[in-house]
């Protein structure tokens, strides 16, 4: 029997025999071999799966951080509003009983309209708001979601109340209470679809999130929930679905196709694992993938034990993709049978918003535009982001200068407020900017774009020179008296901006003639060469400080200092309390690109 939406089904499918849509259309009967080789009509059934994720807060086609509509270099839009539009759009198609729409994950953390919801005006208070992204989702009509590693950016108590106030259940199957081993959230939704042939097609939608939400948001989970592998939880329930009686299993994963972990080998479980589950796994017809931001309208991967082909699709990241399964069933030996499954994804940027959506949420989105629009200081002249993936920049000193400062106040009198205060930031976004004069919270907080916090760890000189060589893998390799073209000169190897980390304090240069592990020359402090057994103290983001890129030395290196507020509100109120951004005060060159020893810009 299923259980409640603590258990297996969740709310929405809370009865024993799960949801049943009505409505479907059936595919017309075609001649077919029955298993002894008679022909006669088969029953033939077909449906689609839509699916989004990452969709980190967007509800409109709108960029809070620049407070004008969103764009980019593709042209593309975002937002819940536009997905209602295709949804609409594919209901209208096919029936309303034939669709299903999931999500994979990465929900409510990502926008300052979910920012402003979360810590603002939290959904948790007394008469709290319902959360932006479940009214929008709710009005949509999804069927199910999986979990993200972002649902536990503010803590289980405001994931449980944005759980509480969505109509559709949130998917967890290796999110496991800590004490009891059991499932924290409901593994698993079933509905049925209706046929004209007298029998329902059972789906059911797994639901798998992110293992490395152990590291990320260990402050948060630590002692309450255990996040194991995606392979050996599907491996656990899909016999189970199946044997419940499930015609269709479609897994929704909070995990990408790569089979690569950020972390490295911090957790005995892959942070992108979706391929592996179904390569690994018998039994799975198609997987909603998430959490790597790609785009993949659809890929095929045999399952090894079975060899029948799993269906992949990844719609890209904020809304701007919608999944389109389409699943062709055939009845055959008293059960409905995948016959076969395809994929694709649309366009948000083909389409409008969808008004219903728009109006429902106007007085919320102007309430948010109103508070990031606040005037919180000025700044003596511009300073942009532009240029910071490969050169040393005011606006990156700026963050590393007011993390650093905050952490010698908080050292002050205690054991460690000799030591040199070192800081890390990176290059969250290119479009950052501060300008010349008035400084909005939007300006501020578009420097700064993660929820992370403040720590203080403890590292040696040795140390420092290793992580800031992996930090130096980011530079393709140019070798001397080679064109230096900037648009192929950094993320080498993939490497996101956001994983390459500008160290300020100490003075180093980055030879990216040289092959990487083998790049950092002349690093010093004071005008000292940096020695093996110097100590430093490292103000660095929780999300780097737990094992976040898998960065050298940090995660295992003693704690000296931790803080729960955003670095971002840090920014915010530094600006407040000091009124004027001057970069006098802390701009400096600290680190150049060179080729044997000749600085590159």
């Amino acid at each position: 029997m299923p259980l409640d939406r603590r258990g297996f089904l969740g709310r929405t499918a809370a009865t024993g025999a799960g949801v049943a849509l009505a409505g479907a259309a059936a595919a017309p009967a075609e001649a077919r071999e029955d298993g002894r080789g008679r022909r006669g009509a088969a029953k033939r059934h077909s449906f689609t799966v839509l699916g989004t994720t990452d969709l980190h807060g967007n509800v409109f086609n709108w960029d809070y951080f620049t407070d004008a509509e969103y764009d980019d270099s593709r042209h593309n839009d975002i937002g819940l509003a536009k997905i209602s539009t295709l949804v609409n759009r594919i209901r209208a198609e096919r029936g309303r009983g034939s669709t299903l729409l999931i999500d994979a994950g990465d929900t409510i953390q990502g926008t300052q309209l979910s920012y402003y919801y979360a810590k603002v005006d939290p959904i948790t208070g007394g008469n709290g708001p319902v959360h932006p992204m479940a009214q929008a989702m709710n009005a949509i009509g999804y069927d199910a979601a999986a979990l993200g590693n972002h649902e536990f950016n503010y803590g289980i108590p405001l994931l449980r109340k944005f759980e509480e106030q969505c109509d559709f259940p949130l998917l967890g199957a290796n999110a496991l209470d800590a004490a009891t081993g059991r499932p924290a959230f409901p593994p698993y939704w079933m509905g049925r679809l209706r046929t004209p042939h007298g029998r329902d097609v059972r789906v059911a939608v797994l639901g798998l999130t992110n293992p490395g939400i152990a590291v990320w948001d260990k402050a948060h989970v630590q002692g309450k929930m255990t996040f194991p592998g995606l392979e050996e939880q599907a491996a656990f329930w899909v016999p189970r679905l199946r044997s419940m009686g499930a015609d269709v299993v479609v897994v929704s994963a909070h995990s990408g196709t790569s089979g690569t972990s950020s972390y490295g080998d911090r957790l005995p479980h892959v942070e992108n694992a979706a391929a592996l589950v179904a390569e690994r796994v018998p039994g799975i017809d198609a997987i909603l993938v998430g959490h790597a931001h790609a785009e993949i309208a659809e890929r095929r991967v045999v399952n090894a034990e079975t060899g029948r082909e799993v269906v992949l699709s990844e719609p890209l990241k904020w809304g701007q993709r919608l999944s389109v399964f389409d699943f062709e069933l055939v009845w055959d030996r008293g059960r409905w049978e995948v016959e076969s499954v395809s994929a694709e994804v649309l366009d948000s940027s083909t389409v409008e918003e969808d008004p219903a959506i728009t109006r429902l949420l106007g007085d919320e989105h102007a309430e948010v535009v109103a508070y990031v629009n606040q005037v919180v200081g000025t700044s003596v002249e511009a300073m942009s982001a532009a240029e910071a993936p490969y050169r040393d920049t005011p606006v990156i000193d700026f963050v590393n200068f007011v993390q650093a400062e905050t952490v010698r106040e908080a050292l002050a009198g205690t054991e460690h407020a000799g030591l040199p205060v070192l800081s890390q930031a990176a290059c969250f976004s290119r479009t950052a900017a501060i300008p010349a004069g008035e400084v909005t919270i939007r300006d501020v907080a578009g420097l700064y774009v993660f929820e992370n916090t403040l720590e203080a760890r403890l590292i040696t000189g040795a140390q420092l020179r290793e992580y800031l060589e992996f930090s130096a893998r980011y530079y393709a390799t140019v070798p001397a008296g080679a064109e230096v073209v900037r648009e192929e000169l950094t993320n080498a190897g993939g490497i996101p901006d956001y994983n390459y980390d500008a160290v300020s304090g100490v003075s180093y240069d980055i030879d990216i003639a040289r092959e990487p592990g083998a790049r950092i020359v002349g690093l010093a402090f004071g005008g000292r060469a940096v020695a093996d057994g110097d100590r430093f103290v490292l103000a660095v983001n929780n999300y780097r400080a737990n094992g976040g890129g898998n960065f050298p030395h940090v995660a295992s290196a003693r704690q000296v200092w931790a803080n729960s507020e955003e670095i971002r509100n840090t920014i915010i109120t530094w600006v407040r309390e000091n009124g004027e951004i001057d970069p006098a005060r802390f701009a400096s060159v600290d680190w150049r690109l060179v080729r044997e020893g000749v600085q590159v810009f």
